[in-house]
């Protein structure tokens, strides 16, 4: 299948997204605590509730500036039960715990002011249990005038196990019927709203695949009709490619590359060259969108990269650095860059660690050297890919463009002596990661020793 020219929103090439989830990100309101929040430093569970508000949000909008994030990926922040928000109760209105609409319409203007997007998450495939219209549903059952925007089997409804359509078979999140137009109009009212009274800068399309195709071309029309410059970008963990058509989605969450990466830099199931193959191959793939795909290593649905490298900054670095120097927009998973750890869900959402003292300070030298080199370097933003070199566990490429070139090289594996790269022409060369100077001659680039489980960002200079 061949992709057509899909244009993007001018703004998402040169972002570096961070992901946060706002009940544990920052607490700056405890006077709008739910009951019964637990300390900061508690254990997470998939029931308990930290505190984090948009408040906290705000008043963290300066590190995240000199972190050098420029735009911001939420997770759910309207009226919903559960601590993830994933269960929205009304779609108009901001979690109380979390704030007020007011709130929200101050951090977007603050964060603009610091030149930092906002993108929110549509979850238009369910809703809760606490949805006004499936409230009405359960009270009122075929007399509701709202029965058809849910897909019920029984009367009166059941909760174990569901007589209704769920979102994975959880009761709590009844599936709305997206084919309803009635339903369509409802969410597109949603979506049009927060773009026009609040000015977000785009939508995270929770599940889509779950919903109707048909709506979300609708929904792309209606939010590039009121904003083109809306990004609009899919959760996706397979292969996508219908979703970049130009009809629906501008992006999707690279899950494939994250696998790509880990495969190749955590888990040793990949050499060089499979790693090489495969960031090749998926480039194809996205055609001429691949420079838009939202990259990541980690979000509030995976183990955190550190636990998945088994905790070795060494190999996390690697990670990052591909992250950062391959075709596609980074996106930090927040905490990722101090070197927080976590299994899978609820211990991948553990608060927000602001105590500097317990930061990894490797890790977070690295992820500030990596964001300032993709701020500097044009060519690791929209500069071609090569694949230069590949020997058993390394992996050796170049990101180019007519003004300057760089070359990566990954190694998770073993130290090697005597590395040397084919280049063009001679020069100095300097690595962005550590400020050490390499040379080339005769268009080698010798390296010598390469560290074991290392990685080098390096710099022509001129």
């Amino acid at each position: 299948m061949t992709l057509p020219e899909l244009t993007a929103p001018a703004w998402v090439a040169d972002s570096i997204f961070y992901q946060i989830f706002p009940e544990r990100f920052a607490n700056g309101d405890p006077s709008n605590d739910p009951a019964g929040v637990v300390s900061w430093e508690s254990t997470p569970t998939r029931e308990n509730f930290f505190g984090g508000d948009l408040q906290g949000i705000l008043d963290r909008l300066p590190y995240l500036e000199q972190l050098g994030i420029n735009a911001i990926y939420m997770t759910p922040v309207f009226k919903a039960r559960s601590n993830h928000k994933y269960d929205t109760c009304d779609y108009m209105t901001v979690d109380p715990a979390f704030g007020s609409n007011e709130l929200l319409g101050k951090l977007i203007d603050s964060a603009h002011n610091r030149g930092i997007r906002i993108v929110l998450d549509a979850v238009f495939n369910h809703c809760g249990d606490g949805f006004w219209a499936f409230e009405d549903v359960a009270q009122r059952g075929k007399q509701s005038p709202y029965w058809d925007w849910f897909m019920v089997r029984d009367y009166p409804l059941q909760m174990n196990p569901p007589s209704y359509q769920t979102c994975g078979g959880a009761a709590f999140l009844p599936k709305l019927n997206t084919r309803n137009l009635e339903v369509q109009d409802y969410l597109l009212k949603v979506a049009a709203y927060w773009i026009k009274e609040y000015g977000i800068d785009g939508w995270r399309l929770d599940v889509p695949w779950k919903a109707d195709f048909d709506f979300w071309r609708r929904f792309r029309d209606v939010v590039k009709g009121i904003d083109p410059q809306s990004y609009i970008v899919g959760e996706f963990w397979r292969d996508a490619r219908e979703w970049l058509a130009g009809d629906t989605c501008d992006a999707v969450m690279n899950y494939p590359l994250r696998d790509t990466i880990l495969d190749f830099s955590a888990r040793d199931s990949m050499d060089g060259e499979d790693f090489g193959y495969e960031v090749n191959r998926l480039q194809k793939v996205y055609g001429n969108a691949a420079g838009v795909q939202l990259n990541l290593l980690g979000s509030h649905d995976t183990a955190r990269i550190l636990t998945v490298c088994r905790e070795d900054v060494g190999r996390t670095q690697i990670a990052a650095t591909a992250l950062f120097t391959t075709v596609g927009v980074p996106m930090v998973y927040y905490g990722d860059e101090i070197g927080m750890t976590g299994e899978n869900d609820p211990d991948c959402r553990k608060p927000m660690q602001w105590d500097s003292a317990k930061w990894n300070p490797a890790l977070t030298d690295t992820y500030r050297r990596l964001i300032k080199a993709r701020k500097q370097h044009p060519a690791l933003v929209s500069g071609e890919y090569e694949s230069l070199w590949t020997f058993n566990g390394i992996s050796a490429y170049r990101r180019y463009n007519a003004e300057e070139q760089l070359v990566v090289i990954l190694n998770p594996r073993d130290a090697r002596n005597d590395i040397t790269i084919a280049v063009d022409g001679a020069g100095t060369w300097c690595d962005l990661l550590s400020d050490r100077e390499y040379h080339s001659s005769d268009g080698q680039l010798r390296i010598g020793q390469l560290a074991a489980t290392s990685a080098l960002v390096l710099h022509q200079a001129k």
